[in-house]
């Protein structure tokens, strides 16, 4: 019991500082970098620290899977948990509104969970408080993201793309749940940050430029490149990875609906945004959800 609660403690710690990212990111686009750039930089600063700490900890790393096949996962991995979902959920703001992006980026546990039932039909058993709790979780997020505005502006391309970055993660925690089995966090981390960078610069064949290094040594954008490369990248997919391992797949992506709670949490502490009483019913709902997916009875 003690050891269940950890892992969902390192679940909300983990998505608690995706949710902080929203401010730091804010601060780098302010400061003239890109969307892509910023992910592109948050990437390669993460992987060759963790080349690093592998070589100072006297372990030349592993580079290869076990299997061809195993390969071509990882390359997926860094596709659907990096370039692609990072991608797609960045240009969905070019065309459609943040309340509905974070809508439906936000309802990934969702699809997750059918497509994990789908998949896994026998091994991944859903119960019906796991479903429950997660559509309840999943309205409590929406009360949080609209905030009281029950409005919905519909933009087909901005929409899709959103769709396609919730789809992109699901797939991604499906696909993690296998390799889970044969390598260890650490090794599995390395990959998705490898093929992330390596899937992500054909995009610079159509959209060329990249910050300055005047513009990278800037106090301010460096460290708030830093705190997203080694905490909000490193530290927090290593940690994730682990804890689909622990809790499951369902379970664990469940925690994604934490998120919006998270980054208004950190906006009103240090943008001094607002906190509604939409935020706090969303927030009891989204926590009566998460006790009832995790209900054991």
């Amino acid at each position: 019991m003690k050891r269940e609660f950890w892992y969902h403690f390192v679940a909300l710690l983990t998505v608690a500082i995706w949710g902080s990212t929203f401010v730091f990111t804010k601060i780098l686009l302010q400061n003239g970098l890109s969307p892509a750039q910023i992910f592109t930089l948050r990437f390669i600063f993460a992987y060759v620290l963790m080349e690093i700490v592998t070589w100072v900890a006297g372990q030349r790393g592993k580079w290869l899977s076990n299997s061809v096949r195993d390969e071509v996962i990882m390359v997926l991995l860094g596709v659907t948990g990096g370039s692609l979902y990072f991608l797609t959920e960045n240009a969905s703001l070019l065309y459609t509104t943040a309340t509905n992006t974070s809508l439906i980026v936000c309802t990934c546990p969702i699809f997750a969970l059918l497509l994990f039932k789908l998949v896994y039909r026998k091994s991944e058993h859903v119960t019906k408080n796991m479903a429950l709790g997660s559509v309840i979780a999943c309205l409590g997020m929406a009360v949080v993201v609209l905030n009281g505005q029950f409005v919905l502006h519909l933009s087909p391309l901005g929409d899709m793309l959103a769709f396609g970055a919730c789809l992109s993660w699901a797939f991604y925690s499906l696909m993690m749940k296998e390799v889970l089995q044969r390598y260890d966090t650490f090794f599995i981390t390395r990959k998705v940050f490898f093929y992330g960078i390596v899937t992500i610069f054909p995009y610079y064949l159509i959209v060329p430029g990249f910050p300055s290094v005047e513009v990278l040594l800037r106090p301010v954008v460096l460290f708030n490149l830093l705190f997203l490369s080694v905490v909000a990248c490193m530290l927090c997919y290593v940690m994730w990875n682990w804890v689909i391992g622990k809790l499951g797949a369902v379970v664990a992506t469940n925690w994604v609906y934490f998120n919006p709670i998270t980054t208004i949490l950190f906006a009103w502490w240090l943008l001094d945004e607002n906190i509604t009483i939409w935020f706090l019913l969303g927030s009891i709902l989204i926590i009566v959800g998460m006790v009832l997916c995790n209900y054991k009875n």
